[in-house]
């Protein structure tokens, strides 16, 4: 695997949660994602939503921060802005393909830089299909 991707924040999570479901899966793919020096293009929403899914809905806010800001530096990664067109890319998609807002940025980072979209989500995986190549971990 060397074509670049973009990670939904669901899998990071899902990767060091031993609790979730597929972590197992979505910890074995990081790890070959950093193994093969995949590239990573993900939107710095990334950042809030790893700290918010651990803080909020975990309760550990400290571990949850330092997660995200790990995953900001994480190897081969290039984090995008969320600039005026990358917007207006993301409110198309949320608009057409039922999407919620965080979910359509992924999907325009994605379309917008030829990339994989890899996610747990099931927006991304059953309306995103005909958009962008789209799978699970």
């Amino acid at each position: 695997m060397n074509s670049p991707v973009t990670i939904d924040a669901s899998v990071f999570i899902s990767a060091f949660t031993p609790s979730e479901e597929e972590h197992e899966t979505s910890k074995t793919f990081m790890r070959g994602v950093r193994d093969s020096n995949t590239p990573i293009i993900i939107p710095t929403l990334v950042i809030p939503e790893i700290a918010a899914a651990f803080g909020r809905g975990q309760g550990k806010p400290d571990l949850g921060y330092a997660y995200a800001i790990q995953v900001s530096q994480f190897p081969n990664s290039t984090l995008i802005v969320l600039d005026e067109s990358l917007a207006e890319t993301a409110a198309n998609l949320a608009a057409h393909y039922h999407l919620r807002g965080s979910d359509a940025v992924y999907a325009a980072v994605a379309t917008r830089f030829a990339t994989e979209l890899i996610s747990l989500d099931r927006e991304h995986l059953e309306h995103l299909k005909q958009v962008v190549s789209v799978r699970k971990p």
